[in-house]
Order: C-alpha cells, then structure tokens, then sequence
C-alpha cells in the first residue's frame, strides 16, 4: 500500500536521507508536504523529486525566491511558523519529524494531536517534553517510531510484550573525533577539528554534541522515555566502529544486539515501512571484512555530560527542556569562537543548577510553560557566556 508523508525538516541530513529512500522506491509514499527552514533551492529540487504537493519555508522572507522557484508547477507554497504547524497538522501516515532543535517540538506534536505516525528524529522533542508527548500520543493514537539509529535499533530488538524482562538497554557511542584525546587536547579543540566526525555525516550541531557526548545524554533522556525501563537500565558503551547501534540485556542473561552499516537510510527505512520490512538503499553489513568489534566504558571524567544527563532524568522534565536550550546555545557559541570545547558542559551545569536554585524546573505538562522555561534557559544560558567571555 502507498503511505502518505510529510517531513519536516526536508533539506537537513536527516531529510535529505529521508528523500533517498523515498528515491528507492517512489511508487510506496506519497509525500503530501516537505518543510524547510531557509534553503529554498534544496526544497524546490526535493519537491521536483518527490512530486510533493506542498512546499513549506519557515523563513517567511524566502517565501517569493520559494514561489518563483516552483512557478512552473503545481506545488501549493507558503511560508511562516504557523504555515509549518499548519502542515504538521494534516494528518499522513507517517510525519518525518527532521527539524534541528528545539524548533521541531511544537509542530511535532501538532502531528500527534491530528493522530499522524510520528518518525521521530528530532529527539529535543523528548528531551524537552518526553511525558506530554508520550501521552498525547496514547490520546490521539499516534505511535511513535524512533528514527535516530540507537533508539530505532533498540526498538527493533526490545520485546514490547515482556518488558519485564529487559535487564538492561545499552546505547552506543563512536566516541566521536575526541574518543582518545586527552582533557589538555580537548581544552584548544577548534570548532573543525571537532566537525570531524569519524564515521558521521550529520549536521554541525549534532556533531558537535557527539563529540562532547551531550548527543548520548540526549538519548539516554530519550530512551527514557521512548521505552518502559528505569534510568538504572539505561547504559552506554563506546564503540568507534558504529556497527552495534543498540543492544537489549534480558534477564536469563541474553544481550540481543541490532548490527548495521553507520547509514541513516537504514533506520529511516525501518519507520517509513512499519510494521513491515522493505528493501532500502544501504550497503550489505559483511562482519568479514570488518574484522573486529571493540566496546570500551566511556570516560566520565572527559565526557561530564553524561553523568550530567543523569542528573537531569532525575530531575524530571523541566530539567531536560533546560538542559538541551542550554546546549544549542553553548554549541552555538562554540561554533563562533565564543567558549572553548570543555565549556560546553560547564555552561549546560552552570545554567541547570541557576535555575534549579530559583524553583524554575518544576513546569507542568503544558506545550506553553515548557517553550517559555526553553526561552528562559536561553536567556540565562546567554548571560553566563557574556561572564565568561569577560
């Protein structure tokens, strides 16, 4: 059966392996609507492609060069943050939530509010809000289909009908550009050495956030709440041939592993075909030719944003809304020179415990209360860049 889609976030690395799949096999989708922030040409050729009947930027003053660039077809276009939610809320089989940040939160869960199957890749949707969304999506009959590669293949291997049996959920973790250098190398890290990731093609935020490991404490967070485990059952391994995505400990002493080549298609392949499984274009995993599959406990003491990850799923929601605004802005201001490397986790802490301090975490279930807490950490989070640049 063809299956109807819209992804938010079309022009991303996510997105733009999101169309690659799609690419492989054009006769099982549909795609109702593409969404990008600001690159017009990307979302005009995509649409081409795909034959996508709407076309949405959220940068409303590229809404003319996007009109001209589809003038000759019949591809409904429109611009704005509320042209955006007004796409999520058409209700597909499956909404591709791609979008980068924190941004993706609001029209993700107007995709759930309209019952759409949600492919989710923007795991700040979890993070800033795992318990609305989870219950939104038991509401309204949207089930949620963990797209980034470790939470998918935990998702593939953890028996949904036993969980309590699972023991132990296990994320992996490259280790990233740094996975061996040292806290004095770490400390004068550029922003291009740390864009060099090694078995990763992904967009500079998220690659960045692999090299600190805040991505991994991200996705403990996530996995917290995609899957019915306590947060003593979530672990993380470091293992640089991202080969092992994810593994699933049983209690008779069983660890079901799910093995792939590092490629995004995969995953994404997963969730647009649920519950069924479809040929994707990814190359054949060949153990063979690897060789050799290495794990290592990661290193605490170089990598604080993990046990800081804790932390936060002990707080509760509030704290993880705090702790990824805090982090795009800390990346943010790596990426222009502002702070060093080791102050990305310094500043996540640093604005967590000030707003723990003033009672700020404590926000209820409400989509208004927790982006107002997200512009409040960003507020804070910049003030403590202006201290530390002084």
């Amino acid at each position: 059966m063809t299956k109807t889609l819209s992804v938010l976030g079309a022009t991303g690395s996510v997105g733009t392996s999101t169309l690659k799949v799609i690419a492989h096999s054009p006769e099982r989708y549909e795609v109702d609507a593409l969404v990008a922030g600001s690159n017009v040409a990307g979302l005009a050729q995509a649409c081409r492609e795909t034959g996508a009947k709407r076309a949405v930027i959220g940068d409303s003053t590229k809404f003319e060069a996007l009109k001209d660039a589809l003038s000759d077809t019949d591809v409904e276009v429109s611009a704005g943050r509320e042209a955006v939610l007004e796409v999520a809320r058409r209700k597909v089989d499956v909404l591709v939530s791609a979008m980068v940040g924190a941004t993706g939160l609001e029209p993700t869960v107007a995709g759930i509010k309209a019952g759409s199957n949600i492919a989710l890749a923007n795991k700040e949707t979890m993070v800033c809000a795992g318990s609305l969304v989870c219950a939104l999506a038991e509401k309204h009959g949207s089930k949620l289909l963990p797209m980034d590669s470790e939470h998918n293949a935990i998702f593939q291997v953890f028996e949904q009908d036993e969980p309590k049996a699972v023991d132990k959920v296990i994320l992996t973790a490259s280790g990233g550009p740094f996975r061996t250098s040292t806290l004095d190398e770490m400390r004068v890290a550029t922003p291009e050495r740390a864009l060099k990731h090694p078995n990763w093609s992904m967009g500079q935020r998220i690659t960045i956030d692999s090299a600190s490991m805040v991505n991994k404490g991200l996705e403990l967070i996530e996995a917290y709440h995609l899957f019915p485990v306590e947060p003593d059952q979530l672990d993380v391994l470091v293992h640089p041939q991202s080969i092992v995505h994810g593994m699933v400990r049983y209690c008779d002493g069983s660890l079901l592993a799910h093995m792939s080549v590092p490629d995004m298609c995969g995953p994404i392949a997963h969730c647009l075909s649920y519950p069924t499984r479809k040929s994707a274009p990814v190359a054949e995993l060949d153990l063979g030719m690897i060789g050799r599959l290495d794990f290592e406990k990661p290193d605490l003491s170089r990598f604080p944003a993990l046990s800081l990850a804790r932390h936060v799923m002990a707080l509760g929601d509030g704290a993880g809304t705090v702790f990824n605004a805090a982090d795009e802005v800390a990346v943010d201001a790596f990426l222009r020179g502002h702070i060093g490397f080791l102050q990305i986790p310094e500043l996540l802490e640093d604005v967590l415990n000030r707003l723990q301090a003033e009672n700020r975490l404590d926000c209820s279930d409400q989509l208004e209360e927790i982006l107002q807490l997200d512009q409040m950490a960003r507020r804070v989070a910049n003030e403590v860049i202006g201290k530390m640049a002084a």
